[in-house]
């Protein structure tokens, strides 16, 4: 048990010596899964619309795919969660690689971080949300505006309620170009990121033509993503802090959008 742990705190030390060039290469990576994801996506949105797949099944695969993002979303954050601990194999790593960072990462990349982090601020996401909300009711969405301020406005009250249940404290040594109050676990700007962008992304699906979504869910992931990551390198959050808010904000939004299409679908069948 013991050289199990001295192996992960070994591999964490190593991937924050090589934080930058990693981050590079799974940006890199996640852009090319999510095209392939896209476009199957696509494919299967063409089948929806020419009839080959029932408006039952459909209906069956949305519900079965939001189940199992929300549990899968839970079990990773229940794992981490029960792993929390400076004495745990997780605590050490984190630690590990957050003390190792500071001499691979170069200055120019914390300062893009340190502006790309603000995209998941409370205040950013706040304005964000009152600007769609008022464009959704404006148009006639009202069901949609009333998912998407639920969305936004749970996810923080969640957030908030889960960094008080857990109460970890910050790393120690964040970079000057920003600081951060309160507990740290789980990360509210990845959760909150995850829910808003994702939440964007699902309204490009349903108001736009399909030329857009590929291009929608590409930029809700690449932000999620990337805000995600600034709080590490800012080091205002450990790796486990982010993966948790990643894990709960998929989890949320994954319940959201799951219960909107539920009442949509049953409004439409009352309709008919």
């Amino acid at each position: 048990m013991q050289a199990e742990a001295e192996l992960v705190v070994s591999l964490a030390r190593w991937a924050g010596q090589h934080a930058w060039a990693l981050f590079l290469g799974l940006t890199a990576l996640w852009l090319a899964a999510s095209l392939v994801g896209g476009w199957l996506f696509q494919r299967y949105a063409v089948l929806v619309r020419q009839g080959y797949i029932s408006p039952s099944v459909f209906r069956g695969l949305h519900i079965a795919a939001g189940g199992t993002v929300m549990v899968l979303g839970a079990a990773v954050f229940a794992e981490l969660a029960g792993e929390l601990g400076a004495t745990n194999p997780l605590g050490q790593a984190d630690q590990a690689f957050t003390d190792a960072l500071s001499a691979s990462v170069p200055r120019a990349a914390l300062h893009l971080f340190a502006a790309v982090t603000h995209l998941g601020d409370t205040a950013t996401l706040t304005g964000l949300g009152a600007v769609v909300a008022v464009a959704l009711v404006l148009a006639g969405r009202r069901w949609l505006a009333l998912g998407w301020v639920a969305a936004l406005a749970g996810n923080g009250l969640l957030n908030q309620t889960l960094k008080q249940i857990f109460g970890r404290v910050r790393p120690l040594r964040a970079d000057e170009l920003v600081l951060e109050p309160g507990f740290s676990f789980p990360s509210g700007h990845s959760s909150g990121s995850v829910v808003a962008y994702g939440m964007l992304a699902y309204l490009a699906f349903r108001l736009l033509p399909p030329r857009w979504h590929l291009p929608a869910l590409l930029a809700a992931l690449t932000l999620a993503f990337t805000v995600g990551a600034s709080r590490v390198f800012l080091r205002v959050h450990f790796v486990s802090d982010v993966l948790a808010g990643f894990a709960s904000g998929m989890a949320w939004l994954a319940l959201c959008v799951t219960s909107i299409e539920l009442i949509r679908w049953r409004q439409l069948r009352g309709a008919a």
